[in-house]
């Protein structure tokens, strides 16, 4: 044998050491790769998110526009139903109390108008009731 021949073993070779240095390489490569898919995803849904937050806000401004104009309507509806039984409250208090000036004792006119008074009035209450629930 000759003494200057060593094994192939004895000493690492230089393609070992570039193939563990260029694994090391490629897989940090790949590391940075998915992390920046990562973050791209998490932005990306971040965007998405934020997206629908402002589809949905929108539309809530538009059902809420949309509630309060038909709360204004009925209100307006339920104030001109309150006028209108105040007026014939009104008018049938002035027909009652000319009645009652001129009704004899033989007469149940009075009687009637009381009734028909009193039903007006449980009408205007309960008109009353419903324009309170409704503010």
């Amino acid at each position: 044998m000759q003494p200057s021949m060593k094994s192939p073993d004895a000493y690492p070779s230089r393609a070992a050491t570039r193939n563990g240095s260029s694994v090391k390489w490629f897989l940090l490569f790949w590391l940075i790769v998915i992390a920046a898919g990562g973050y791209a995803v998490y932005s990306y849904t971040n965007h998405l998110k934020d997206q629908m937050l402002l589809q949905l806000a929108a539309q809530n401004r538009q059902q809420l526009a949309a509630v309060q104009a038909d709360y204004e309507k009925k209100l307006s509806v339920l104030s001109e139903e309150v006028n209108d039984l105040q007026d014939k409250v009104q008018s049938f208090n002035e027909l009652l109390t000319f009645t009652k000036d001129n009704a004899s004792t033989k007469t149940d006119n009075s009687n009637k108008l009381y009734t028909q008074l009193s039903e007006v009035r449980k009408q205007l209450d309960a008109l009353q009731k419903e324009m309170d629930l409704l503010k």
